[in-house]
Parts: structure tokens; sequence; C-alpha cells
């Protein structure tokens, strides 16, 4: 498998995920601000989106979508309990996680990123990302991860998503358990040797 990602962008969630499957897997990087890849590729020749992740598999098929990339190689490794199993009220679970951190927080980061924002409309997009994470804070009571006690493919989300917020000037203090729980993930393995291998940490 290959995974195109670029560093600290949202493709760290499905290298945290390969990284905890123990697949065999390549790693290349493709930057959202070039586009190119090291040996000069037009990364829109691979992914005409433009965007990353992508999701290579060994027979040629592609997948786009974080939270559809990180399902799929959990349930290559089942043993691993990654995600649980299809079918089960927990998977709605961890899919009804994987939406909101898509759309209620991903989402949210995005105008804030972007250098066309109004300056007038930032402050509401910090209001409504601190609004989302004191439910997730006050979700995360009682718990090692977003699912429990078993770590998830959200978890890698909701890791990579909160990694913005310094980068974006919003203040997490006020949410200990979130904090906590950053802690406890990033402590993980996997974790380190992907964002080691994307330069974020050495």
């Amino acid at each position: 498998m290959k995974l195109y990602y670029s560093a600290g962008a949202c493709s760290l969630s499905p290298h945290i995920v390969l990284h905890e499957s123990g697949l065999a897997f390549e790693a290349i990087s493709a930057p959202t601000k070039t586009h190119k890849l090291a040996d000069g590729t037009d990364y829109y020749t691979i992914n005409p989106l433009g965007y990353v992740p992508l999701l290579e598999l060994d027979d040629g098929r592609r997948l786009h979508e974080g939270p559809a990339i990180v399902q799929y190689i959990a349930d290559q490794v089942p043993d691993k309990q990654l995600a649980p199993a299809n079918g089960s009220y927990e998977r709605y679970k961890l899919q009804e996680w994987l939406t909101f951190i898509g759309t209620e927080l991903h989402k949210g980061f995005s105008p804030l990123f972007n250098p066309n924002t109004p300056a007038d409309y930032k402050p509401s997009c910090l209001q409504r990302l601190n609004d989302r994470l004191k439910w997730v804070d006050s979700e995360l009571a009682g718990k090692d991860y977003l699912m429990g006690s078993q770590f998830s493919v959200a978890d890698a989300y909701l890791f990579t998503v909160t990694n913005w917020a310094p980068y974006v000037g919003l203040d997490l203090s006020p949410y200990s358990q979130l904090l906590a729980y950053r802690s406890r993930v990033g402590a993980r393995p996997a974790v380190i040797a992907a964002m080691q291998a994307e330069g974020l940490i050495k």
C-alpha cells in the first residue's frame, strides 16, 4: 500500500493508523502547497482532487477520504481492534465520531487556515470550535479514548485535528480531559513513529 500525505495535515490520521496496524506500506510526501512529489511528479496526475490523504492499494485501487481509509485499514487487521466489528452498534458510534470530527472540527478549522477568510469572520469560527470542543471534553470524562478503554481510528483523527490548535490561536487549556487524552494518544509508539516520519517531532 501507498499513503500519500502532507506533513501535519489530516493525512497524519491514516499515517498513525497504518503504524498501529503493523501492515506494510510506503508513505509518500505530497505537499499540499506544491502538489509535487519528490521525483517531480504532479500530484494531480495521481489524485485529481489534489488533496491528501490518498491510499493506493497493491492492486492499484485508490481510496480518497480519511474516514474511509482508516476504516479500511482497521478492517484488514481485526485483531488489532482499531475499529469495532461491522454491523455492531459500536461501529456506528465510531462512524458517528469520524463524521463529527470531519464535519464539526476538521472543517471548522479550514476557514482559519485560509488566507482569504475575512478577519471579522474568524472569531465566530473559533467560538464554534470552542463550543464543539467543550462537548468533546465532557464526552472524554472517565474514558481513556473516544470509544472507552480501546484506542480506535477515531482517536487518530481527533488527535490530528486538535494538533492544529496552536496554529490558529485556539487555546485548549480550558479542556482538561482533552489535554490528558492528547497526552495519552501522543505517547503511543505508533503516533510518535508517524509524527517522526512526517518531521513533526524529532
